[in-house]
């Protein structure tokens, strides 16, 4: 009997507290959960939206739905071909979505996946949802269904398109097996300027998580934004990597799907030139990644040892020359970046991935990238960067029709910018008066040795430059560049072969003309060439950029000191101001500074100034 009274007690027990909590109510959580809670749906949890479980319940297909999804997504397409309304579209494209991610996770190892079409599906209905044709009013811009949808539009898109598990992306023609039917797909690309032979693989960029750089530059709309990577051309034979769309235009509706009788056209194009399409008389955005090809191509750990590797090795020389990092676009100017000592074109990314992304600049500018060994005598990069830039100029526009080539932005950082100046400068013969007070035609000397020195002492402005900015750069030298630091650094360093052999027959002239000292014991480095004493580097600072063409400074200082005080931790301020700057910006931060957010900005401001010089012809 106690035994049966205890059990009846707990019983009791248990129901009053039962009663305590009311079946319905509402609860107060914190405003993060709530949000959640409010925003759930098939691409953020393992549950549909309140939207869809409402389409659900509505035809009473909850339980159905959990114990038979195929069958019940049939169902509900059938509906659809009679019900007008939006919300079964917006439904059946999230509890397609719900349904790949569940064939997804479910598949063993091994085993072909079959979600694909299912996501393909999600896509479709979200695009009819969106911009299918309907007797019912569309969607405003303010509804969560319309927002979401266009995120199952983008998703399905691009996982329906992907073959594997590497974001590996397949853009074909042919019929496509969905499960409400087959849909024919014809495969375009009236928006990619890159010829498709070219391409090795299309990868879906959304399946990438970025790091290292600050900002990961997006713009919203419709579309998946992928990652097109070449395979390698070119003297340098190297893979290039850019940012691109594809979009899925449907033609027909649900009863036109389900007989069989649906069309669609996969249209690809570039995150660059086109940033719209028209459906039916309305102007469609295109979702674009510019980030995502950046730092996927970064990733080789190779590419960051390259500029310490340059500097000391002459076998990396084939690294050397101009690299555009999109396809030559007629009518648009190019940005030249030349890094500095000890580096390579990598540490332009912040600035690249951010300038890249400004829809301004992108239309106007096209952004090129000049590598080399930094070791080497400055003057003999600054030939190849020169002869470089003419050769693109030559091969790009042989008939001198676009008008954007004669007006190239020249960006340099430290040593870099010491590159550009030689650009843009009228030497005259203020170098060579520092050699020889005898003309050079006067020399009794060899061709070879006579055209080594005027490459060396004469410079002329290139007139494909029309304007050159100088970040960090040390035109009077760097004090950390100490005599010990050279005669160490210049020990380990290699130089080629005809360098050697062309550093020899000059120094058999120092009878005949004074050869600076750094020319007197064998091959100059550039550390040589950046020395605070060196007269070559201090006459070439006084010398003005050419008129015609344009310079602007951007000076980094460390901590509160005031110009003329201050240096940036290797160039002092001193050594980087120049009078005929048209601008100088200075910045608080180390000698690295093209990275900084504030850098980045000023060269935005000065590349738009520019366009307001030079409006060449697209």
């Amino acid at each position: 009997m106690r035994k049966y009274f205890l059990n009846g007690c707990l019983a009791v027990a248990l129901l009053l507290q039962a009663g305590c909590v009311n079946p319905i109510g509402a609860d107060k959580v914190s405003p993060r959960q709530a949000y959640v809670d409010l925003h759930q749906n098939a691409l953020n949890s393992d549950r549909c939206s309140a939207d869809t479980q409402r389409v659900l319940h509505r035809y009473g297909f909850d339980e159905a739905f959990r114990k038979n999804p195929d069958a019940t997504l049939e169902k509900l397409q059938t509906i659809a071909c009679t019900d007008d309304r939006g919300d079964v579209l917006y439904a059946l494209a999230e509890l397609n979505y719900w349904n790949a991610d569940r064939q997804d996770r479910s598949v063993k190892p091994g085993v072909p996946k079959l979600a694909r079409n299912s996501y393909f599906a999600s896509a479709i209905y979200a695009y009819l949802y969106l911009l299918g044709e309907s007797n019912e009013a569309k969607p405003n811009q303010f509804d969560i269904r319309f927002r979401t949808a266009g995120d199952l539009y983008n998703r399905g898109l691009a996982q329906g398109l992907m073959v594997g598990t590497n974001a590996l992306v397949k853009l074909d023609s042919g019929p496509r097996r969905t499960p409400p039917g087959v849909v024919e797909v014809q495969f375009t690309q009236p928006g990619f300027p890159w010829n498709l032979d070219m391409i090795k693989a299309f990868y879906s960029a959304d399946e990438f998580v970025v790091r290292g750089l600050s900002t990961r530059n997006r713009t919203s709309g419709l579309g998946a934004p992928l990652i097109a990577v070449t395979d390698k051309f070119g003297k340098f034979q190297e893979s290039v990597r850019a940012p691109a769309t594809v979009f899925l235009r449907v033609s027909g509706g649900v009863r036109d799907w389900g007989a069989g009788k649906m069309t669609a056209t996969l249209e690809l194009y570039s995150a660059f030139d086109t940033t719209h399409v028209e459906i039916n008389g309305r102007q469609v955005p295109l979702q674009t990644d510019t980030t995502a090809p950046i730092a996927q191509g970064l990733n080789s750990s190779s590419i960051w040892k390259l500029g310490i590797a340059q500097f000391f090795s002459a076998e990396l020389q084939n690294k050397t020359g101009i690299r555009r990092m999109e396809p030559y676009s007629p009518g648009q100017i190019p940005v030249v970046f030349v890094h500095g000592t000890a580096s390579s074109p990598v540490w332009w990314a912040e600035m690249w991935n951010t300038l890249n992304a400004d829809p301004v600049l992108r239309q106007r500018y096209q952004f090129w990238m000049f590598n080399y060994a930094s070791g080497k005598p400055i003057t003999m990069s600054a030939g190849i960067l020169r002869n470089d830039l003419m050769e693109q100029v030559k091969t790009l526009d042989p008939e001198g029709k676009d008008a954007a080539l004669r007006h190239m932005v020249v960006i340099g950082h430290s040593q870099g910018g010491l590159l550009a100046k030689l650009t843009a400068t009228d030497t005259g013969d203020k170098l060579w008066q520092l050699a020889s007070r005898t003309n050079i035609d006067a020399l009794n000397i060899d061709v070879p040795t006579r055209e080594l020195l005027r490459s060396n002492f004469f410079f002329k402005p290139l007139p494909c430059v029309s304007r050159v900015v100088f970040i960090s750069t040390p035109h009077r030298g760097s004090y950390q560049n100490t005599s010990f630091v050279q005669n160490l650094l210049t020990r380990f360093m290699k130089f080629p072969s005809d360098l050697v052999s062309a550093s020899a027959e000059l120094v058999k002239l120092k009878d005949t003309i004074n050869l600076p000292p750094a020319l007197r014991n064998g091959v100059p480095s550039s550390l040589n060439g950046m020395a605070t004493d060196n007269p070559f580097m201090l006459t070439l600072a006084d010398i003005p950029v050419a008129p015609g063409i344009k310079a602007n400074s951007i000076i980094a200082i460390k901590g509160n000191d005031q110009p003329p005080d201050g240096a940036d931790g290797v160039v002092k301020y001193t050594s980087a101001h120049v009078d005929y700057a048209e601008s100088e910006y200075i910045v608080r931060s180390g000698h690295s500074c093209q990275m900084n957010p504030l850098t980045i900005e000023e060269v935005r401001r000065i590349l738009i100034e520019n366009l307001g010089e030079t409006q060449p012809a697209k």
